[in-house]
């Protein structure tokens, strides 16, 4: 079952000027040392760093609380598998949400897709439940 849907739409153009603006501070209060360092290698930083800015607001949406209720920017992180997929990790009071959302004898997968298209990225995020098998 569906528990939470979200979606962002980020400018890039705005990220790479906040980036320039606030650099450190920025990517030290709202990314992972693994999302930094993802994006550091990246030919197009700004861009990679708007992708995850706009899953992390897609994730706080789908768990219907957006970025309130005690939700810090890098209690939800997006990584990669080996594939290249994203992946949403959740830590912190989004974990806590998210385990408060599960239905007893459930498990919860958090789907992430990132696209981007200067000067815009876009996350889309979908929550779901399966039952756990026994």
């Amino acid at each position: 079952m569906i528990l939470g849907i979200g979606t962002d739409l980020a400018n890039i153009e705005r990220i790479e000027r906040t980036l320039a603006r606030f650099g450190d501070r920025f990517r030290n209060r709202v990314f992972t040392e693994t999302e930094q360092s993802k994006a550091e290698r990246r030919k197009d930083v700004a861009g990679t760093y708007a992708k995850r800015w706009a899953a992390k607001e897609a994730c706080s949406k789908a768990l219907g609380t957006g970025l309130r209720m005690g939700i810090a920017w890098k209690d939800m992180a997006v990584t990669n598998l080996p594939t290249g997929q994203p992946v949403m990790a959740l830590t912190g009071w989004a974990l806590e949400r998210l385990e408060s959302m599960t239905p007893p004898g459930h498990e919860t997968i958090v789907h992430v897709t990132l696209t981007d298209d200067h000067p815009w990225a876009q996350a889309f995020v979908v929550i779901e439940a399966r039952p756990v098998e026994r």
